[in-house]
């Protein structure tokens, strides 16, 4: 089996499952999303479409964790306004159709893939909080969870508006409050 093919179907998986949701993906439909032989999901996940989104999910999940390394070098505002321009970019260019397959997974399943999305949530949250606690900002756990929370709900509206206003919004109160965080402690 190519490893290549695992890969596509973890891939194919999240993209499903951030534009339908865990339920209405199926195995079957990630293999031909993924152009994969249908076989190999049988191969590489013997543990079946829960394996499968709880991959997806961990996929996820370090993909915006490599994103937020990155940035957050150079400080929390960068971290943020590249974890607030990975989500702009995932809606916009969807035309509105696909939003968090940890959000998802988190609505929808009550098993490993769960556990998963709650392990997605906390390492973002983690490495905000790290990166804001060391430029010096009060009650960084609670903001680095208030930055989380805010951004994939507004996902959502931005889903259900077809817009991304909200995301606009959301943007702009978040910054505010990291930068006046940040300037607290200057």
């Amino acid at each position: 089996m190519n490893p290549k093919s695992r890969e596509q179907l973890v891939t194919g998986a999240a993209d499903m499952i951030r534009r339908r949701g865990l339920n209405a993906t199926s195995i079957r439909d990630v293999a031909k999303h993924a152009q994969a032989p249908l076989g190999s999901t049988y191969h590489y996940f013997p543990g079946g479409k829960q394996q499968l989104a709880t991959e997806a999910v961990r996929w996820a999940s370090d993909t915006v964790a490599d994103i937020l390394r990155a940035k957050l070098v150079a400080g929390p505002v960068d971290g943020l306004r590249a974890f607030l321009t990975l989500w702009r970019s995932i809606i916009t260019d969807n035309d509105f159709s696909a939003g968090c397959p940890v959000v998802a997974v988190s609505i929808e399943s009550d098993s490993t893939a769960l556990a998963a999305a709650a392990d997605a949530f906390s390492t973002w949250e983690s490495m905000l909080a790290d990166s804001l606690r060391d430029h010096g900002a009060d009650a960084p756990e609670q903001l680095a969870t208030l930055i989380v929370a805010a951004v994939e709900g507004a996902v959502i509206l931005c889903r259900a508006q077809r817009s991304a206003l909200p995301l606009d919004h959301v943007a702009a109160q978040l910054e505010q409050l990291v930068a006046t965080a940040m300037r607290q402690h200057a």
